[in-house]
């Protein structure tokens, strides 16, 4: 209810708030070959089992090229590289193949790690001579570190792969044209690739986070929209509630007094309660309508407009207060939107109900509207008496309420308000000043 001095409300929020739209599409599925489709859905599906089950994939990819290095010892193809001057042993070579393929059962979890466990293996394998080809499997770990790690561990790391090959070509300057070359060009293959999947791979993150992050915003601008909306419908229902049990006290206090003396003017209230009671009730009943959710397609009734104050001074006259309306001026066709009208109607009602509810004594109110080429203002007099604040800090709050309201429904279409009394304690005052829609800043 509409509480001293003046008003009471919820504090008006925009009455509109749009949610953004629906995060665009990051897959980049839309319009893609259906080959393009078909590998992408079979990768997808590939990571899914591995993030499910990653032991089996590292103990499947150790086993492959376990067997490879086994297979290259046991068939002899070791040698077709081997320098002429080796001198390693078959079960060392067989110790340094597997050497190099079993670690990699920890590439994914500690790279690093790994590489350094192959690091003997490399030194054995280069000053033996043998130069098994496994060793070049010392480049997965590298790939890893290149996806996970600082610049500075890839430095570290690809230092840790060229120094055996660097120490070979010293001992053994025949193989500089072939194994050194080839073994730096993998490593530098394998670094650029790394960058790329790990560029490749951050954008994409990049781009379902932002997703992600507009999902959340949109589903907050969703709440916010409803929040607002409660808000509207609940300053609303302060708006018809109060108004309308201020008649209606009006109109009772009014048929109790005349009931002693003028039976027939006691009727006459009574039949104006009962109107103002059912305009409230069906007021209200539209009003929670729309709230439903299995009537989403519920009646939405034009909110009051400038027409609608006569009907509104004719009611507060029937509740007692004498009000006198003036209009000067007569707004351009489209210069007044439905929100500013509907802000000048609820002001105007505000004030009348404050009015009946709070001014002691005879009283009477002027409702003065003026319309210029660029602002349409409203003043609501009063003279009322014992209508200013009260002294008492603890309905303090609850009393600036009103008035805040009011000020913020202005507030949305850049307008003003003042509200404070007369002078010489002549009553009460409030000054509306909203400019037009086609006013410009």
């Amino acid at each position: 209810m509409t509480d001293h001095p003046r008003a009471a409300g919820t504090p008006p929020t925009p009455e509109a708030t749009t949610a953004p739209p629906p995060p665009a599409d990051t897959t980049g599925t839309t319009g893609t070959a259906p080959l393009t489709r078909i590998i992408r859905g079979a990768l997808d599906r590939l990571r899914t089992f591995d993030r499910r089950r990653p032991r089996f994939w590292d103990t499947a990819v150790t086993a492959f090229w376990a067997v490879a290095a086994v297979l290259d010892y046991t068939s002899g193809g070791w040698r077709t590289v081997a320098d002429d001057d080796a001198t390693a042993s078959e079960p060392l070579v067989l110790l340094m193949s597997l050497c190099f393929s079993l670690p990699l059962l920890w590439r994914r979890t500690h790279p690093m790690a790994v590489l350094l466990l192959m690091a003997p293996a490399s030194l054995v394998n280069v000053w033996t001579g043998a130069i098994v080809q496994a060793a070049l499997l010392q480049l997965i770990p590298v790939f890893q570190i290149v996806l996970r790690s600082s610049f500075r561990t890839v430095g570290a790391a690809a230092a840790l792969f060229v120094a055996p090959v660097l120490a070979l070509g010293v001992r053994i300057p025949s193989t500089w044209g072939q194994e050194v070359v080839s073994y730096v060009w993998g490593l530098v293959f394998v670094v650029l690739l790394g960058i790329a999947v790990r560029t490749r791979r951050e954008y994409t993150e990049a781009l379902v986070e932002r997703a992600h992050r507009l999902e959340h915003e949109r589903d907050q601008q969703a709440r916010l929209a409803a929040a607002a909306e409660r808000t509207r419908i609940a300053r609303e229902m302060h708006d018809i509630i109060g108004h309308n049990l201020s008649v209606i006290t009006g109109l009772a206090d009014g048929g109790a007094y005349a009931a002693r003396k003028s039976p027939e003017r006691a009727g006459q209230a009574l039949e104006a309660i009962g109107a103002t009671s059912r305009q409230a009730l069906s007021e209200l009943r539209r009003l929670l309508g729309v709230l439903r959710d299995e009537h989403p397609e519920a009646d939405r009734a034009p909110q009051p407009t400038l027409d609608e104050l006569v009907p509104l001074v004719e009611r507060v006259r029937r509740a007692g207060l004498p009000v006198h309306l003036e209009l000067h001026g007569e707004p351009r066709a489209r210069s007044l939107t439905p929100g500013r009208q509907l802000t000048v109607y609820r002001v105007v009602q505000e004030a009348l109900t404050n009015t009946l509810k709070h001014a002691t004594g005879p009283a009477s109110a002027t409702i003065s509207l003026t319309c210029t080429e660029t602002h349409l203002d409203a003043r609501i007099t009063d003279t009322g008496t014992g209508s200013g604040p009260t002294e008492d800090a603890e309905e303090a709050p609850q009393q600036a309420q009103g008035i805040m309201g009011m000020r913020e429904r202005a507030a949305l279409y850049d307008g003003t308000l003042d509200a404070g009394p007369l002078p010489n304690d002549g009553g009460w005052q409030i000054r509306l000043r909203l400019p037009l829609e086609d006013t410009r800043p």
